[in-house]
């Protein structure tokens, strides 16, 4: 086992440990903490698939995380209303299909803006994955059926069989457990001949092309896998605040992605895991004290580019090593 396998495994036991401490002391709110910062952290490892593995510096990742989040509210609201989708269709309560439905729309979405946006490179495909996700962004504005600019309430926090999702332990279990499914696929993605042809392109695509890889196919599905993780934990976080509103489409929140992932570490198993530890915290225990508490993660930030190009991950473990 090397060092940075040893890191991982300390973060994640850190993480899953955390919060049985906490419901064991009577400390519902540290345990809802704990499943903010899983969320997060499922939203980051899904970026890190097109930042980390790709070299896709998307700034329109909100776009997916909201998607999977509106699918959440929106079937729940129609669940709760008895009311019919389009076509008839019934709403639903049960997070299975919502996540399979916020899987689906991210990824739809993600297939129609890769088509376009892959064929640009470098500060060009920043600017136009953040033109679509602020499209999106003002779209769900200016919808009124769903709230609008108000967002939308989940009454009910949705169901998950044989647990009663209402408890923070129950809930955190799910979270943590999807994080931990979406950390095992970009192990095996990283390690699979996908990933390296897609380490590969980020290098030098045109060898790549030599040797009959097309690049921009790679780095589409790496795109769109990219964004169903994303959606997945949209979905989570709507229902963990029971309540989704435009704010999550926002360039904000593509932005936050990219600072748990830089924080953590860009490309490493653990690195959103360890960013999204940094960020909630730094949130939680200065954003009490003054609302201008990022000026500090700023800092801390500007000094991970600085002296800890690696992140967290990397300042701790050394040298990138798969494992």
């Amino acid at each position: 086992m090397n060092r940075e396998t040893l890191i991982n495994a300390l973060l994640i036991l850190g993480l899953l440990a955390a919060p049985f401490a906490a419901d064991a002391m009577g400390e519902p709110f540290y345990v809802t903490l704990a499943t903010r910062i899983a969320i997060l952290a499922l939203a980051a490892t899904g970026l890190n698939i097109a930042l980390g593995l790709g070299g896709l510096v998307s700034f329109g990742h909100a776009a997916f995380f909201g998607i999977g989040g509106y699918a959440a509210g929106i079937l729940a609201t129609h669940a709760f209303n008895a009311e019919p989708l389009l076509f008839g269709l019934p709403g639903t309560n049960q997070m299975g299909p919502i996540w399979l439905a916020a899987v689906a729309a991210a990824g739809m979405a993600a297939l129609l803006i890769g088509l376009i946006s892959l064929r640009t490179s470098g500060v060009y495909f920043i600017m136009i994955t953040l033109a679509f996700a602020q499209m999106i962004y003002y779209f769900a504005i200016s919808w009124p059926a769903y709230g609008g600019e108000d967002g939308l309430s989940i009454y009910v926090r949705n169901a998950f069989p044989g647990t009663n999702t209402m408890r923070p332990m129950s809930f955190f279990l799910i979270a943590a457990g999807l994080l931990l499914a979406g950390l095992a696929f970009f192990a095996l993605l990283r390690n699979s001949r996908f990933g390296a042809a897609l380490q590969a392109g980020r290098q030098n695509e045109i060898r790549l092309a030599a040797v009959g890889i097309a690049p921009f196919r790679i780095r589409l599905v790496a795109f769109v896998l990219s964004a169903m993780m994303t959606g997945v934990a949209g979905a989570l976080f709507a229902d963990l605040n029971r309540f989704v509103s435009p704010s999550m489409l926002s360039w904000h929140m593509s932005g936050e992605l990219i600072v748990l992932i830089i924080l953590g570490g860009v490309g490493r198993l653990a690195g959103p895991l360890a960013g999204a530890i940094v960020y909630v915290l730094f949130e939680f225990a200065l954003g009490g004290v003054t609302e201008h508490w990022q000026l500090f993660l700023g800092l801390v930030l500007l000094c991970v580019v600085l002296f800890a190009r690696g992140g967290v991950v990397g300042l701790l473990a050394g040298r990138a090593r798969h494992g």
